[in-house]
């Protein structure tokens, strides 16, 4: 089932991403799409009255799309591990307060200018080095002790109210009101204004992260039945909670700093899964990338539609998905963490 499964999803992904480059405020054709994707990638010749079309195509909307894949791919792997390694069901990516921890970065640069000499880059960058910080101030604020999913998740969660305390009070101070209003867009998720330079760093984290992550499949196995229980299958605990904060805090960071803060991804995701596939990290790692970058695809898409001209943030629509998806899942009375 699950190899049926990846394949139908691999096909919808390859189906969403024309789609998603299709469908905008300014619509243009499938075959139109086809063809300028395949002349661009074989150096064929787009006539002159097409230039228009062929660069909302290839500058704006693929970029995007791209990247709106690796983005859903990406929290939905994280999601799926940082629940195993706190071994909690409500746990998701911004558990451990790195998103909270970007958001300063972010709102200093949208609100004071910070970073300014980088142009362009100046948010991410900011963004990114703040998630390092939050990163490196959790793990000394929880080490003490051990790692253990207790002290991670208060620690994370304390550290995400102080971080998001520091980035309202910067939205509060902020001079421009449209300032604030573009850190407060930024905070709820965004993809506007991506380019193809942001995109190969995001790639390679995300499948950098993925790779690990499906090679510690059978040790996350071992971990969300317990610390007890992983030990006795001969799992060094400690270790890999480490690696796995390292490896899932990077990810986020790096996430963050492109796409902002898009909930719901990384909580809804890896329950929808498991509920198809069962609770081996085996199986669910194969499929949670996949229906990830399906999933934030079309909800990009559904973005720059609903309000056109305008886009709504992210965050917006997945919370509104997410919510009574949730709540389905909940009244199910057979489902528990970790699947039926």
């Amino acid at each position: 089932m699950t190899k049926r499964l990846s394949a139908g999803l691999i096909v919808l992904l390859a189906l969403s991403i024309v789609c998603g480059v299709a469908l905008g405020p300014v619509g243009i054709a499938f075959p139109d799409v086809l063809r300028f994707l395949g002349a661009a990638f074989s150096g064929g010749v787009i006539d002159a009255s097409e230039a228009g079309a062929y660069r909302i195509v290839w500058d704006i909307r693929l970029p995007r799309v791209l990247l709106a894949a690796v983005v859903g791919a990406g929290l939905s792997v994280v999601g799926v591990a940082v629940q195993a390694m706190v071994r909690n069901a409500l746990a998701d990516p911004y558990v451990l307060g790195i998103s909270s921890g970007a958001s300063v970065g972010a709102t200093a640069v949208a609100t004071t200018g910070l970073f300014a000499t980088l142009g362009i880059y100046a948010l991410s960058t900011a963004a990114f080095l703040s998630a390092l910080a939050a990163m490196a101030l959790v793990y000394l604020a929880a080490r003490r002790g051990g790692l253990t999913p207790l002290r991670l998740v208060l620690t994370g969660t304390a550290m995400a109210y102080g971080f998001s305390a520091i980035a309202m009070l910067l939205v509060f101070r902020a001079p421009r009101g449209e300032a604030a209003r573009a850190a407060m867009f930024w905070l709820l998720g965004s993809l506007g204004g991506v380019t193809w330079a942001s995109l190969p760093i995001a790639a390679v984290v995300v499948l950098g992260g993925i790779t690990y992550l499906r090679l510690q499949a059978k040790n996350l196995n071992a971990m969300s039945m317990g610390d007890e229980t992983a030990m006795t299958l001969g799992v060094d605990i400690a270790h890999l909670r480490k690696v796995l904060f390292v490896v899932t805090a990077a990810m986020t960071g790096v996430l963050v700093a492109v796409s902002g803060a898009i909930g719901f991804v990384g909580l809804m995701l890896p329950h929808l899964v498991r509920l198809l596939v069962g609770a081996d990290h085996r199986k669910v790692l194969a499929i949670a990338p996949l229906a990830g970058a399906c999933f934030l695809i079309w909800v990009d898409v559904a973005a720059r539609l609903l309000a056109a001209p305008e886009e709504l943030p992210l965050g917006v629509i997945t919370a509104a998905l997410g919510v009574p998806c949730f709540v389905f899942l909940m009244r199910g009375r057979g489902y528990v963490f970790g699947g039926k």
